[in-house]
């Protein structure tokens, strides 16, 4: 019963005229029909609220729990969302009647369920470009942020005796020389890796006791690294190979701040020239765009870079503008930085590019293809 309700029957009791007992049950009948219709009321209210809050796809996290705001704002600040991404993910959870936050933000196939639901509807109801830019931008900062706290977990070591014939590794002999090749043998006591070549096909050799690492990657993404020592040269069915020595374990890599995803991408790029200039005191650097092009493929793609093959040999450290188009045939525009290169399998060189500037809306339409949210 309502404080309204409480006070119409107080104030209704101390006006009873006692010389009109027909006019007093006619008033305690209202008042007692009101006090019913409140309880009624109240009832169905509490009923409709207990009811369970359905997602309209169903999924993880959906079930005949109620939608608590509570353990949204709790989930956030496990994952260090602030108050614009809080109030994003609070809206995209309600939208689906997730009752489960926590279990849907470590399942990472419910997660893209819900989220790639809310990318679609922010691009239909968005008012105008700039606000659907910003949230998308929202959005997979989140997701981003989740993807890097799900990998924090040091996985469990791997021994080299246990790697797979003919998985791609990185043979590193020193910041300069870095490699891509192909492991042909684990058994026996040596490691037996194709021996690396430079960027126009050469093999490289290195003396017997020179310190190497090699990196690899598993199928599930998670990054290995060891350091050992070259035993020596070998021959075998597929070419000239390495001799590496076998180490107990090999130790966690660091893992990619960003989710990468293997596409093939055709891509123009033109080298960018840095020109300095004095202006009064102050010396001022000019980006100038080469107009020569040059031509590749987008091997992998991320938010923060991509691997990009071509046939022309760029030295590390250049800077490119690169062009390139989305499923949807958006041209993307980016700025990135030769970080490393190493040859790739056939022809042709890989260089891994970072990313120094791409626009909002370009970082978005990245996102979207890396998390698969641009598909129907």
């Amino acid at each position: 019963m309502g404080f309204f309700n409480v006070y119409l029957l107080q104030s209704g009791v101390s006006y009873f005229k006692e010389d009109d007992p027909l006019a007093a049950t006619i008033m305690l009948i209202g008042i007692g029909s009101v006090i019913l219709i409140a309880v009624i009321v109240n009832i169905v209210k509490r009923s409709v609220g207990e009811a369970p809050i359905r997602g309209s796809k169903g999924g993880t996290g959906v079930s005949e729990r109620r939608f608590s705001v509570f353990q949204i704002h709790k989930v956030a600040a496990a994952y260090g969302l602030d108050k614009d991404q809080s109030k994003l993910l609070e809206y995209v959870f309600k939208s689906d009647g997730v009752s489960n936050p926590e279990a849907v933000m470590q399942n990472a196939n419910s997660l893209d369920r819900h989220f790639k639901r809310a990318y679609k509807n922010i691009e239909k109801r968005g008012e105008s470009e700039q606000e659907v830019q910003e949230f998308l931008s929202t959005l997979f900062s989140i997701r981003n942020r989740v993807e890097a706290g799900q990998k924090n977990a040091n996985p469990a070591a791997a021994s080299t005796k246990r790697l797979s014939e003919n998985m791609t590794a990185v043979l590193s002999a020193g910041a300069d020389k870095t490699f891509s090749v192909r492991i042909r043998s684990t058994k026996g006591d040596a490691l037996v890796v194709e021996c690396p070549k430079n960027a126009v096909g050469t093999p490289v050799k290195f003396p017997s006791g020179t310190p190497v690492t090699l990196a690899f990657f598993t199928k599930s993404s998670k990054g290995f690294s060891f350091t050992t020592k070259v035993l020596g040269n070998a021959s075998t069915p597929q070419g000239p190979a390495l001799q590496l020595a076998h180490t107990g374990k090999s130790n966690a890599m660091a893992q990619r701040r960003f989710r990468r995803k293997e596409v093939f991408i055709s891509c123009d790029f033109s080298l960018i020239r840095i020109q300095e200039q004095r202006v009064g005191k102050k010396i001022e650097k000019k980006m100038i765009v080469e107009p020569r092009p040059y031509q590749g493929t987008i091997l992998d793609l991320s938010a923060g870079g991509c691997a990009l093959k071509t046939s022309s040999v760029i030295p590390v450290g250049s800077r490119l503008k690169l062009s390139f188009e989305n499923s949807e045939g958006f041209l993307l525009a980016a700025l990135g930085q030769v970080m490393r290169t190493n040859r790739g399998a056939g022809l042709g060189i890989i260089m891994h590019i970072k990313f120094l500037k791409i626009t909002r809306k370009g970082l978005n339409a990245v996102n979207a293809m890396v998390f698969g949210y641009d598909k129907d």
